[in-house]
């Protein structure tokens, strides 16, 4: 099993969720974050003001599943996600030990 942890833009995340809903994918936690990574932040005028902008707003979506969709995920979330410009974000996977489903008290793959 594994976790595909994602940092995305706000605006693809529909796009990301309908590509890994066509790769077999179903079930994601979706958090509002806030970052910088090459590009550093911005500058912006508001109020004649200009000011910067350090932590950049993004979405960290993350997913469990089985370790032979992972790639498919992957794929899925990076081509969706895709702009072309800085700040696109990044895909990390990691492996997953155990799962366990609450309500029914089930188990590692099984609870995913």
């Amino acid at each position: 099993m594994k976790i595909v942890m994602a940092i995305i833009k706000p605006f693809k995340l529909d796009d990301v969720r309908e590509a890994l809903t066509a790769a077999g994918v179903h079930g994601m936690t979706v958090t509002e974050v806030k970052g910088y990574g090459r590009q550093k932040g911005h500058t912006e005028i508001y109020r004649g003001a200009e000011y910067a902008v350090q932590f950049l707003p993004k979405l960290k979506i993350e997913v469990a599943l089985p370790s032979d969709l992972a790639p498919a995920a992957v794929e899925a979330i990076a081509s969706a996600a895709r702009t072309g410009e800085i700040g696109d974000g990044k895909v990390f996977v990691v492996p997953l030990d155990h799962a366990y489903r609450i309500r029914t008290g089930e188990r590692d793959a099984d609870a995913i």
